[in-house]
């Protein structure tokens, strides 16, 4: 099966751009369109090697080809912060990736042109995602600063004198000195785990119990945040932000911080559009990075949703997707990206990696972006107030 891929390929092991001849690059770029269009994925092998770039039908494209390619860079939307530093719009999610296949696909989603992963200490996974990232940087595929890392203080950190140990640890496993971005993952404080009992701690306290829940602790959320704001002074992060947060909580922490909240991660896809939170954050100066953009997919096995609730066989998607000749999660990603929100989407395979980036070349209209949007009925897949008790025997709503 043929899969759109972007126009540039991961660069790293090719050799060194030459000047094209004067007059060809037309000729050329056309040549690499149509190339690139047609290849299958599969058929090329990571990392590229030498001057030449194996095609779906068996041919080489020219040497001249690879240095188009590689002189084109991958277009993208960036967002801006406050602080002025640029949030890469298309970040690689690393929640349940397995451990034995995360440093990989963390390294060939560098060479694919990613620089926006983002982790978490709940996700079990830090120690692989540091591998992949220290042989990124020991082969000059980027340089540090041209990463964005994400990672999220879980849920047992949140008194002020635990909140250093979990960025430290996240750090340790990470094999980095700063984070780019450190958020609060949940407005849920459980009581502490000490590191070396159990890590990552998860929502139990002791799951040795006969009947295992989830031990909630008094922990005023200023109080974490002003811990929060704290690695921001020791230079451990950069910025600091939350995650699965409303409106009101967030207008509590702005009203009492001395450093905002300088981006919101929440769960965001047609049929959970949450307009009102984004006009606040906009009107707030938050940066908002959806995650779960695709929608059901990940919560299926899961059983946290159906077959039945999928976008990417949604008639209204799929119309959209055969129109701009693109693919149904291309559309739901780029509906994500212009509206103005970062996506975070998760995935092991290359040609996901590569046709999840492709989003740059193609824009939706407004009234594509509008009948997307009439998509929206609420339906929030992510909700502790219904997996807590179901899956931690303990009633546990946030957003009500």
């Amino acid at each position: 099966m043929s899969t759109r891929i972007p126009p540039r390929f991961p660069t790293a092991a090719l050799p060194a751009p030459k000047p094209a001849a004067q007059g060809k690059e037309n000729d050329v770029e056309s040549e690499c369109r149509s190339s690139l269009r047609s290849t299958s994925v599969e058929t090329l092998q990571f990392p590229l090697t030498g001057d030449m770039i194996e095609v779906a039908c068996g041919a080489r494209v020219c040497p001249e080809l690879v240095r188009f390619i590689q002189g084109k860079p991958l277009a993208s939307t960036p967002f801006t912060l406050k602080s002025g530093r640029i949030l890469p719009s298309v970040g690689l999610g690393l929640w349940k990736i397995p451990e034995s296949e995360t440093a990989e696909i963390v390294y060939q989603a560098a060479l694919a042109g990613y620089r926006h992963f983002d982790c978490a200490c709940d996700y079990g996974n830090e120690k692989q995602v540091g591998e992949g990232l220290r042989r990124i940087l020991d082969d000059g595929i980027c340089r540090r600063e041209d990463l964005w890392i994400t990672s999220k203080l879980w849920n047992t950190f949140h008194r002020p004198e635990h909140v250093i140990l979990g960025v430290k640890k996240t750090l340790s496993d990470l094999q980095l000195d700063q984070l780019d971005l450190y958020l609060i993952h949940f407005p849920i404080a459980l009581k502490f785990v000490p590191i070396e009992t159990r890590y990552p701690p998860g929502w139990i306290y002791d799951p040795s119990e006969e009947h295992p829940r989830m031990e909630p602790d008094q922990v005023p959320l200023i109080e974490t945040w002003q811990a929060m704001e704290e690695l921001v002074d020791a230079g451990l992060v950069k910025e600091i932000g939350v995650s699965n947060f409303g409106v009101s909580l967030i207008r509590e922490l702005i009203n009492s911080a001395r450093i905002p909240p300088a981006v919101l991660q929440v769960e965001l896809h047609p049929f959970l559009t949450q307009e009102k939170l984004l006009r606040f954050c906009r009107e707030a100066g938050i940066v908002v990075t959806a995650f779960s953009p695709l929608g059901a997919i990940s919560y299926v096995p899961l059983g946290m949703a159906t077959p039945e609730e999928s976008l990417l066989e949604h008639p209204v998607i799929n119309r959209i997707a055969a129109k701009h000749k693109r693919t149904p999660a291309q559309v739901l990603l780029r509906w994500g990206v212009q509206r103005g929100t970062s996506v975070i989407v998760k995935t092991t395979k290359m040609a996901r990696l590569l046709e999840n980036l492709d989003l740059f070349d193609f824009k939706l209209s407004s009234a594509e972006m509008d009948e997307i949007r009439s998509l929206n009925i609420s339906r929030r897949y992510n909700d502790p107030g219904e997996f807590c008790e179901s899956a931690f025997g303990t009633f546990f709503p946030i957003y009500e």
